[in-house]
Order: C-alpha cells, then structure tokens, then sequence
C-alpha cells in the first residue's frame, strides 16, 4: 500500500477504530450508490466528533490529523468524505464561535454537547456573503415573530439531507429598521415543515445525500440563532472565515483520498515501470504536501488573508496535480481495466468534483492577482 495511504489510515484508526474495515465489508459500489449505509457506519464510530474539542467529548482532531482521516475515508467512499467534510466544516464554526463567544444561549450549547456524546450529523445550508454590506443575501428568509423565526426557501444541494440531525442554515433576517443581514440558525431536523425532494441526479457521489431541503414556515426558536449586533458586526465574518478554511481543506482532502486509490492500484497491479510510478506518485504527494503543509500553518496559528490564500493556492493547485494524476493512473491501468471495473471509471469521474465546488477560480481571480501583487485579500 502507499505509504501516503497508510499514514492516513493509522489517524484514522487512531479516531475511529474499526472504521474503515467496517467500510471495506461493502465494494465500492454498494458504498458509492443512493441509499448507501456509509453515514451511519460513519455515525456508529464516532465520526461526527472529529472535530470537537476534548471538553465536549469529542476527538479534538488538529487540522493535519483530519485531512488525514479524511484522505483515508475518502479513498474508500468519496461521498462519505464529501458529506462529512460538510458536517465537520460546520462543526468547526461553531465550536470557533464557542471559544470566542460569551453569549451562547443554552439551546446552542445543547447542540454543541450533543455532536460527540450523541453522534448527531449536522447538514450545512450556507450563502456566500457578509451581513449588512454590498453582498448577495440567502435565499432563504427568516421573519421573527413572538413565537420565533419563521423560516421560508430552500438549500440546494444539500448533503445529508436524510441523515441530519440539525440542519444549519444561513438566512437572510430583517432588522426593526428594516436593514437586511445575515443570521445562523440551528435547525432541528425533524422541524414540523422541513421536507425534501431530488436533487443530485448524478451517480457520482449519490451517497452523499445532496438534495433539496425545503422549509415551508418552519418555526425556529430565536434562541437557536446566532446573529451579529452593532458591538460585533463582524462576528459572522470571523465564523464564515474559520469555514471557509476548515471546508477547502477538507474538500481537498476528500478528492486526494479518492485519487489515492487509483494510484494505490496502479502499484498493486504492478503497472508501468519504476520510472512512470514514480512520476505518477509524486504528483499525488505533490498535492498531499500542498495540503498537509498549509493544515500545519493554520494549526500553528496562520490566520487572516494569509490562511485564506494559503488554502486556495493548496486547493488549486492540487485540483490541477490531482486531475493530472487520475488521467494518469486511468492510462497505466488500461482499457481492460477501465472496462472491466466500475471503480476506475467512477473514481476518475468523482475527482473532478473538487473543481466544481466554491469559490470557482474565475470567481476569485481579481482577488487573488490583487493578494499576489500585495493588496489585501478580499473575498465576497
């Protein structure tokens, strides 16, 4: 086996013992497919406590352990690596808000507790933006009345759409003077008024549960939202920012898992000579090295622009070394290969899903040529 590859799997044995055998009792296909059991395996190890802190009983994972454990989970099933990144991404926020934060309602700190001790998966419903300036708002409005908000609009797609114990959603809220900004709220999944419907109709990370979650006036209680006031008008900033890294390296991670595993099988099958796997190799420790360098400089305290940058450039940079890579190992591998196994085809195709996600490089290439040439890094 790779070395990469083993490395990743011992963090996540160390996190989530038994984990992975449990995930290779299933062929890819059966894990891959709509209604495939990967989450709850995923649930039944203690996999949504990665990354919660010790405190709240959860493992407490550094930013580098769990791109490990992402990479290894993800080698197996794609779309148990892509939905979690979603929960754990989120996770991150909130327990990032937890540590800064000192009025957290009893509700909030109730989710927070709940994550490790009780397993619980939370779904991500988010919108580019930030509150009260010249920004696009949610889709997806919250009324407050007396009883609480009243929440209307969909998230599309939306992984664990059927799992989710908590669904957390941006929306857009309305102040007493009529000025719009941008709320949080923790959602409880089974919410009289939540429902949902197709969504993802690619067989390409299916498992993942990316559907749309309709919310027809569901009622929240205000003390499950998280809000700014004038004395924190960039709270919410802060929280999307510490997202924003925790989900691109997550996301990164997710897609050089899978590519490790057609690198993994052009080894094992002993394709191509010393040479070309050598070359084949370096480019998937290439992209690692990107992403495991940048997870060392945030856990050693990279904040702000610079963390922000960092992460894009390990992203797409890797997005190019990975697509060369799984191109690469397709064509060692071979037409009989290609042909004769769902895995090569399926994989190659589920790789080059890290391009479609956010921010596109023509949606930050002003920002970034800006940062490079030693402005200030202003992502919207």
């Amino acid at each position: 086996m790779l070395r990469s590859l083993t490395v990743a799997r011992e963090a996540c044995e160390r996190f989530h013992p038994g984990l992975l055998a449990a995930l290779e009792d299933l062929t890819l296909t059966e894990r891959e497919a709509e209604g495939s059991p990967v989450i709850e395996i995923y649930r039944r190890h203690n996999g949504p406590g990665l990354l919660v802190p010790a405190s709240y009983a959860g493992g407490e994972a550094s930013p580098l352990e769990a791109v490990r454990v992402q990479r290894a989970l993800s080698a197996l099933s794609p779309s148990l690596g892509i939905a979690t990144a979603m929960h754990h991404f989120t996770v991150a926020m909130l327990f990032a808000l937890a540590e800064t934060a000192d009025r957290l309602t009893p509700a909030q700190v109730k989710v927070l507790s709940g994550i490790a001790a009780d397993g619980l998966l939370l779904a991500s419903g988010w919108a580019e933006g930030r509150t009260d300036q010249n920004i696009l708002l949610p889709s997806v409005t919250a009324e407050l009345t007396p009883e609480g908000y009243r929440v209307n609009g969909s998230k599309k797609p939306c992984s664990l759409s059927s799992a989710m114990d908590v669904l957390t959603a941006s929306v857009a809220v309305t102040d007493a003077d009529g000025n719009g900004a941008l709320a949080l709220l923790l959602i409880p999944g089974n919410s009289p008024g939540i429902t949902t419907r197709p969504f993802w109709a690619s067989p390409v990370l299916a498992a993942a549960q990316s559907h749309e979650v309709l919310l027809d006036n569901v009622l929240v209680p205000e003390e499950l939202a998280i809000t700014s006031t004038p004395d924190d008008a960039d709270r919410l900033d802060d929280l999307q920012q510490s997202g924003f890294l925790w989900f691109e390296l997550l996301a990164s991670a997710t897609y050089t898992g899978a590519a490790s595993t057609l690198v993994n099988a052009v080894f094992e099958a002993g394709r191509g000579d010393a040479q070309s796997r050598a070359a084949l190799a370096t480019k998937l420790d290439a992209a690692i090295a990107l992403l495991e360098g940048t997870a060392r400089a945030v856990e050693a305290g990279l904040s702000g622009d610079e963390a922000v940058a960092s992460v894009l450039v390990a992203r797409y940079a890797g997005q190019d070394l990975l697509a060369a890579t799984v191109d690469l190992a397709a064509e060692m591998l071979g037409g009989i290969a290609f042909i004769k196994s769902f895995d090569v085809a399926y994989l190659a195709s589920a790789v080059r899903a890290l391009a479609f996600h956010p921010p596109s490089r023509a949606s930050v290439a002003t920002q970034l040529d800006e940062y490079f040439q030693g402005q200030q890094l202003r992502l919207q």
